[in-house]
């Protein structure tokens, strides 16, 4: 470059060196009246695309996903070189999802736009999706932290605990799940269909991305101190809290699956007990007394309601798209139907009629006195109660189906 040039100038004209019409890869950065870092930030791409340029042979685009900045960073932007993406929607997620779907390379590379991280360290990220991967995650453990750059409560807490969950419940196997230097291929970022307009968004990239099953690489990566004069954007409470309840949003199976599982298997084991004194088979005071048969009740109750929603929300995550059907409930299509659900919820509610009048009957020939036992009106409550569940979460399940009496999705 021409030394006598202005630093701006000569960044653009690096910038436009590096960049096609149609460029392979777009780096993107969200920014919010970051005037003070895009200069460094905009430099700091360039020195990557030139890299990705000589070690990958791939053309490349920087884009400024503007969130509303007041301060003039769109200006700037557009002097030193970039493409201004202005994102009306509010927040990380929703600047970073703006960007990316105004980039026109197959490769997308995003950072934060803040001096924290070094876009050259991304250049093995595009590497990794050159070479199969479909999305490419930075690992600040593994890179190394400046001290100052994380407080300690995200460094020893927040980061290792969310990510922590998230393997647990997901099994991403990724170290650093809250990393802002990331990768994507465009058309995976395309096939997720995000939507967390905050800094969830970090995570449901990840979750997603591995309820899909797309593979998935790790890089180290480093993060300095940012180079802004006023607070970060991070809140880290707030947005601990965000994570997590992101976490049991789409993770029906440890959100309804397994309390509910939990919950029936302690009820029949409570209800057992109950009936094998009550027909004389045990004998003895009884460790579980004839009131926790009101518990046993109740958590069955809620355990089949929870059931049901687990279902409900598998198959509303499939039909979105991020998730994969379960090949048990792939066989088992034929019995998921609204009439299937119909029928056994009126059977179950017919049993417990039943039950309830052969209670009457006796209860009637004892002289209208209190009952010994409740047990059996409990028991018989109880299937009454999850019939009408069943009765009420077929019509939910079918409507969750796009109102087909066919619950499993149809193969795409």
């Amino acid at each position: 470059m021409d030394l006598g040039k202005s630093n701006t100038t000569a960044f653009a004209e690096g910038l436009r060196e590096h960049a096609a019409s149609s460029p392979d890869v777009t780096i993107v950065m969200p920014c919010l009246n970051e005037i003070q870092s895009l200069p460094h930030c905009i430099a700091n791409a360039l020195d990557a695309l030139a890299m990705i340029r000589g070690e990958l042979d791939l053309s490349g685009e920087i884009v400024i996903a503007d969130n509303g900045s007041t301060d003039g960073s769109q200006a700037l932007a557009t002097e030193l070189g970039a493409r201004v993406v202005p994102v009306a929607d509010k927040g990380y997620g929703a600047a970073l999802i703006g960007g990316c779907r105004g980039a026109q390379g197959r490769y997308v590379l995003m950072g934060d736009c803040d001096g924290s991280y070094n876009f050259t360290e991304g250049v093995a990220m595009i590497a990794k999706l050159h070479s199969g991967f479909d999305l490419c995650m930075g690992n600040r453990f593994m890179g190394g932290i400046e001290p100052g750059a994380m407080p300690w409560k995200n460094r020893v807490i927040g980061n290792p605990g969310l990510t922590g969950m998230l393997n647990i419940f997901f099994r991403s196997g990724i170290g650093d799940a809250h990393c802002g230097l990331r990768a994507i291929r465009k058309d995976c970022f395309d096939r997720l269909q995000l939507s967390g307009s905050g800094m969830e968004f970090a995570s449901e990239m990840v979750i997603k991305a591995a309820l899909l099953k797309v593979r998935i690489a790790e890089v180290p990566a480093t993060l300095s101190t940012d180079l802004r004069d006023r607070a970060p954007h991070l809140r880290p409470w707030r947005d601990g809290w965000r994570h997590l309840r992101y976490l049991f949003m789409l993770s029906p199976t440890w959100v309804f699956g397994v309390p509910a599982v939990a919950a029936l298997a302690l009820s029949a084991i409570i209800f057992s007990y109950g009936l094998l004194h009550l027909f004389g088979i045990l004998s003895g005071e009884a460790f579980f007394g004839v009131s926790w048969s009101i518990l046993a009740g109740f958590l069955a109750s809620c355990g089949h309601l929870g059931l049901i929603m687990a279902v409900a929300t598998h198959f509303y995550g499939v039909n979105r798209g991020y998730r994969i059907l379960r090949p048990v409930l792939r066989r088992s299509g034929h019995l998921l139907t609204l009439e299937t659900m119909l029928l056994s919820g009126l059977a179950l509610i017919g049993a417990g009629i039943a039950g309830l009048a052969a209670v009457t009957v006796g209860w009637g020939q004892g002289g209208f006195v209190a009952l010994d036992n409740p047990l059996p009106l409990i028991l018989s409550s109880t299937f009454g109660a999850i019939g009408l569940q069943n009765v009420l979460g077929g019509f939910l399940l079918a409507i969750i189906a796009g109102n087909d009496s066919r619950f499993v999705p149809k193969p795409r």
